[in-house]
């Protein structure tokens, strides 16, 4: 039998992955010691988490701190009990990471000869969905041999996580990836798959000289969570950021802005050039700007400029988009009704699809947050409430609501 004990960390950030089995294969790289903490930020989330190791990723990490960072034993030697299908059997896809180059040319070729291997071979036999992290020296990466084995698992159905060069070597990517890669093929699968998203993220920046500018708290990772999300369910992302705080998934085409007026003409020209499905405005561009600005240090004895406002972006877009337009409102409200009355009457001034209304008022703002509150409203006066929950989560189900209705 499996054991499904779990370490006190489960469900320390969320439970929304509560009853979600993760086979989570280590191979021999380096970067086999990052498995660990992947590993519990999903056990965090309310995951089980099996860890199955090669021969060569013990050399890295041990059979004991396997078993200490997931609460089950490892799988790391052939037995006579067939443990690769009783973990398939019970489990919801499974994540190799980091994935070698011996281990994907292994995989594409059907080559069962470690634990990972004859297990992600199983999920895929039994059509289960199977996560490969790619980690290993630049060289290999380009070797052409590696290539036809990542175009031949890709047709297979196997999603890579694409590595991040830097420094010579294909990188093991931030846990975030490998965390909403998890979630996305295991609660939704590709069901986003064939539609195109524009999103929008992060605050601007009104500057008033060199050294000073008007802005707010964003930090961006509404929509950075709502594009990785996208992204991994099959959609086709282009991200438009102002200066956020966390860093833009390397994966997705992401453009960087300063100002509001800079978003709205990338955003004008990128629904020009091609054709979206949605588009999700979740940036917080500021509302205003100065009337004047000055090229050296605006003196601090000096009367300040008059603030100007800037372009209402949603009102712009719609004028030639006629789409799905999703939008947000940052409120300051004193109860839920009240957000959501300011919520519907922005949903009708700025003619939107869908508007997503969120508290910023008092201690609990989601500004610089990871985690938030929302009420999701449409135009028929339907609302979906979604609970206090990471980011991520928020993501996935705003993007529900989006397919939903791109769905009628």
């Amino acid at each position: 039998m499996l054991d499904s004990r779990n370490p006190e960390i489960w469900g320390e950030k969320s439970r929304h992955l509560q009853g979600v089995k993760i086979i989570f294969g280590i191979t021999g790289s380096v970067a086999a010691y990052r498995a660990i903490d992947a590993m519990r930020e999903l056990i965090k989330r309310g995951a089980t988490v099996y860890p199955a190791a090669t021969t060569d990723a013990l050399r890295f990490i041990t059979h004991d701190i396997l078993e200490w960072a997931t609460g089950n034993k490892p799988f790391h030697e052939f037995g006579g009990a067939s443990q690769h299908i009783e973990l398939g059997d019970a489990s919801d896809v499974m994540v190799i990471a980091p994935a070698t180059a011996n281990t994907l040319a292994k995989i594409a070729h059907g080559i069962a000869d470690n634990p990972v291997t004859l297990t992600a071979l199983y999920m895929l036999g039994i059509g289960k969905p199977v996560i490969a992290v790619p980690s290993m020296h630049a060289g290999l990466w380009k070797a052409p041999q590696i290539q036809e084995s990542i175009a031949k698992l890709r047709k297979m159905g196997i999603e890579l996580i694409p590595p991040l060069m830097e420094g010579g070597k294909a990188k093991f990517p931030p846990n975030e990836d490998i965390v909403a890669a998890a979630e996305a093929l295991a609660l939704r699968g590709r069901d986003l798959s064939g539609l195109k998203f524009l999103i929008t993220a992060g605050p601007t920046r009104e500057w008033l000289d060199p050294v000073r500018f008007l802005s707010n708290p964003s930090s961006g990772v509404m929509g950075i969570e709502l594009a990785r999300n996208a992204y991994f369910r099959g959609a086709q992302v282009t991200l438009i950021h102002g200066p956020v705080t966390v860093k833009p998934p390397h994966y997705i085409e992401a453009i960087a802005v300063e100002t509001a007026n800079e978003m709205l003409q990338e955003c004008l020209s990128k629904i020009e050039e091609s054709r979206y499905d949605a588009v999700i405005l979740a940036a917080a561009p500021s509302d205003f700007a100065f009337e004047k600005t000055s090229i050296s240090k605006y003196p601090s004895d000096a009367e300040p400029p008059k603030l100007i406002p800037t372009p209402k972006i949603s009102l712009k877009i719609r004028e030639v988009f006629k789409g799905l337009l999703v939008g947000f409102a940052a409120e300051t409200a004193e109860n839920t009704d009240d957000l959501i009355s300011k919520g519907t009457r922005k949903l009708r001034e700025r003619r939107f699809d869908i508007i997503v209304a969120n508290n910023v008022a008092g201690e609990g703002s989601p500004f610089g947050s990871v985690y938030n509150e929302v009420v999701i409203i449409k135009p028929d006066g339907s609302l979906t409430y979604v609970k206090r929950n990471l980011k991520s989560y928020i993501a996935m189900k705003i993007l529900d609501e989006v397919s939903e209705e791109l769905n009628k």
